[in-house]
C-alpha cells in the first residue's frame, strides 16, 4: 500500500482489501474473515448506530472524504461503500 501524506489527512490510492481491513477494524466482536467486499454490513450482529458513526470517522481519517448518514444507509456492501468513497476521492 502506498501512503500519500498531504495536508492533515492520509491519502491512499484506494485499494478494496484494505478499505474491507479498515471497515472490519470497526468491528472488534466480528470475525474479521467473513467480513467481504459482499457483506451487507447492515446484517452484521454488531452494527449500531455507533458503528455507523465509527465507519464514518474512518472514512475521514484514513481516505478524507466526508460521508453523510444517508451514503451509509444506501451502501449496501462494504464494496458499495467503497465505491462512493472512491468516486468522491476522484
Amino acid at each position: 500500500m502506498i501512503r500519500i501524506f498531504i495536508g492533515k489527512h492520509k491519502k491512499y490510492i484506494m485499494d478494496l482489501k484494505d478499505f474491507i481491513s479498515n471497515f472490519a477494524a470497526q468491528f472488534p466482536d466480528e470475525d474479521s474473515s467473513s467480513i467481504t467486499a459482499d457483506t451487507d454490513f447492515h446484517e452484521l450482529d454488531t452494527w449500531s448506530s455507533l458503528n455507523s458513526l465509527l465507519v464514518v470517522t474512518m472514512v475521514f481519517q484514513e481516505y478524507g472524504v466526508e460521508l453523510e448518514s444517508q451514503d451509509v444507509r444506501d451502501a449496501d456492501t462494504i464494496e458499495d461503500l467503497y465505491n462512493i468513497v472512491k468516486n468522491r476521492k476522484a
